[in-house]
């Protein structure tokens, strides 16, 4: 496997969502969805790792930043 499609095999997560109003949205309180975007340390996927835009990716990392402040993600892996 080249070095340049080791990430073509993974699937992408939809962690971005519509609301009523049309206005696409991550719920920092879908723990399931959050906790794939993270590695098994605790660190947050990058873009090409998640397949998510530019857009979607601000926003998964500061819904899992909101998630870990209320104390339903954790920060580290030893709480895994």
């Amino acid at each position: 496997m080249s070095k340049f499609n080791r990430f073509q095999n993974v699937q992408k997560i939809r962690v971005a969502r519509i609301s009523a109003k049309g206005k696409v949205f991550v719920d920092w309180k879908d723990i399931e969805t959050l906790r794939r975007m993270m590695s098994p340390n605790g660190k947050i996927y990058g873009r090409k790792r998640a397949g998510t835009s530019a857009a979607e990716q601000r926003m998964v990392s500061q819904a899992i930043k909101r998630a870990r402040y209320m104390g339903l993600l954790p920060y580290t892996s030893a709480t895994l």
